[in-house]
This record gives structure tokens, C-alpha cells and sequence, in this order.
């Protein structure tokens, strides 16, 4: 029941709040404006978006009686943090028509408080030590002693603005986080330790949102959710010491955050030239005659076939 129960809830309880979702923020203008360099992205306009809310929702209603187990508690609260950052954003952005939404500072500032309770919850209530699991090691941990802390701060920044890149096409973020939501909830169960409610609870969510998410999208996640995936996936992988996973299994994370990094600094040191047509990467292959459905199939099996060699390594 512990992994059948979270899923069943999690995606009944996501499928409902989108069937009044959706037509709430469409009566309220809540929608999103696509970048004008996509020509094929501009009949996106006037979708709507903050879809997120009905993930984090719904991701909640999953856990919640198993909020009392190790590392349940820390995962809801990185998960809902990251998630409420990304609602900010998204309420300044299209409620009150600011286009910046959260200044950088303001959000890298939410980000660390967030990171800091998780922090707290993972060492203080529930014991977890930051110790990193190596890959294909037979399960041994490496101890970086002070090391660990500012790396923990590292890979849940990192890996949170790796899932807010990846939301850039209908059903790319949400398809790829499935298979590492389950990779997570094999592991911990395998392991005997970490939160597979957790895990199942979010892939409840995740496909009862893919339902509405999927091309052609009827709603977008919007930084809430994107941002609410990489707390969760950032907060599994550290309950369970496996940070270095997300390496294998969040590759497209990496190399989405990866794309722009390079696209902004090659930019700089050529004065406009590009590596890619556009970054992130996945509107390089679209812009490169790709559509829409195949880039989000391509990086789902790429995820899934890296997590069966995530689950090979531990």
C-alpha cells in the first residue's frame, strides 16, 4: 500500500484539481506568452499556465500520511518551497504583467532559505548524513566532510534550474521526470531507506498532469512546477546520499543548464556568434526540423535507459 496508495491518490487527486483548474485560470487570463524567435510556438499563446499548482497539490495529498517516515517530510518541504518560488514568479509574471517576475537575487535568496530547512530536516530530525554515494561502488560513501554542505546548496540549485530549462516544450519536463521519480522510489525501496511514497506520489501526479500537459498542451506547468520537480528530484536524491545520480539519471537536466551556459558564454567571447540555434538545447533540434512530440520522446528514453544504468549502479 505504501507505493500503491501515494499513486492512486496523487493521480486522482491531480486529474481533479486540473478539471477546475484549467478553466479557473482560462476565465482569469492566467496564460503564458511564448518567445517570438519560435514561430511555431506562437498558437501557444493564451494557453494557460501555473499548472504546477495541481502537481504540488496533489503531490502533497500523496505524502501526507506518511509525512511521519525519514526523509518524507524534508522531500514535501523542498518540493512545496521550490514550487511556491516558482508560483511567485509566475503570479508577478502574469497576474501583475511584470515580466521579470522574481529579481535574480530575490529568487537565489528564497532558493538558499529553502535549501537551508531541507538541510536542517534531513540532518537534525531525520539523521541523514551528506555523505555521497559513488557509483558502481557496491553501495560506498564518500564522507567531504565540510565539503558536502556548500555542494548540497550546489546540486539543489543546479539541479532545480536544470528542471526549469526542461520545461520548454508540451510534456518534455513531466515526461522526463517520471522515470526518475521511479528510479528514486526503486532505490529506496531496494535500499530499505528514503521516501518511495514520495516517489510514487509524484509519479501519480506527473502522469495525471501529462493527461492535460501532452501535445497539444491544454495547460503549462509554469515555474511552479518545473521548479517544484527539480526540489523534488534534488530532495530524493540527497535523503537516499545519491546526489552523484542525478549525473546519470537528471542528464538532460544537466545538459539543458549546460546548453545555455555555454550558448551565453560562447556568445560573449565571439561577440553574437552560436553554438546552438537556440538554447535551451531542446529548441536546437527542433529548430533543426525536429518536432515537438519526437524531442520529448528521444529525452524520455534517454532518461529511462539512464535510469536503468542508475539502477545497475547502485
Amino acid at each position: 500500500m505504501q507505493l500503491v496508495a501515494p499513486l492512486l491518490i496523487s493521480f486522482l487527486s491531480c486529474f481533479i484539481i486540473l478539471k477546475f483548474l484549467i478553466p479557473f485560470l482560462n476565465k482569469e487570463k492566467m496564460d503564458q506568452t511564448e518567445r517570438e524567435e519560435l514561430k511555431s510556438h506562437q498558437k501557444k499563446n493564451g494557453t494557460p499556465t501555473m499548472g504546477g499548482i495541481a502537481i504540488i497539490l496533489s503531490f502533497i495529498l500523496g505524502t501526507i500520511l506518511y509525512i511521519n517516515e525519514p526523509g518524507t517530510l524534508p522531500v514535501l518541504i523542498l518540493t512545496f518551497g521550490f514550487g511556491l518560488i516558482g508560483f511567485i514568479d509566475d503570479f508577478l509574471k502574469v497576474v501583475k504583467k511584470n515580466p521579470d517576475g522574481l529579481i535574480a537575487w530575490q529568487k537565489f535568496l528564497l532558493q538558499i532559505l529553502f535549501s537551508t530547512i531541507y538541510l536542517l530536516l534531513i540532518v537534525k530530525r531525520d539523521g541523514i548524513s551528506l555523505e555521497l554515494m559513488i557509483p558502481f561502488s557496491g553501495g560506498k560513501l564518500l564522507n567531504i566532510g565540510f565539503w558536502a554542505i556548500p555542494l548540497m546548496y550546489f546540486a539543489v540549485i543546479g539541479t532545480v534550474n536544470g528542471t526549469n530549462f526542461t520545461d520548454g516544450l508540451d510534456g518534455l519536463a513531466g515526461s522526463v521526470t517520471v522515470p526518475v521519480a521511479l528510479f528514486f522510489t526503486f532505490a529506496s525501496v531496494l535500499m530499505g531507506n528514503g521516501s518511495p511514497a514520495a516517489g510514487m506520489a509524484m509519479t501519480g501526479s506527473l502522469l495525471a498532469f501529462l493527461m492535460f500537459n501532452s501535445y497539444p498542451a491544454k495547460i503549462f506547468m509554469g515555474d511552479t512546477g518545473s521548479l517544484a520537480l527539480g526540489g523534488f528530484v534534488a530532495g530524493m536524491a540527497y535523503i537516499l546520499n545519491m546526489p552523484l545520480y542525478i549525473l546519470i539519471v537528471g542528464f538532460i537536466y544537466l545538459i539543458e543548464v549546460l546548453s545555455v551556459i555555454i550558448q551565453v558564454l560562447y556568445f560573449k567571447a565571439t561577440h553574437g556568434k552560436r553554438i546552438f540555434r537556440m538554447a535551451p538545447i531542446h529548441h536546437h533540434f527542433e529548430l533543426g526540423g525536429w518536432s515537438e512530440t519526437r524531442v520529448t520522446y528521444v529525452f524520455t528514453i534517454i532518461t529511462i535507459l539512464l535510469c536503468f544504468i542508475g539502477a545497475a549502479a547502485i
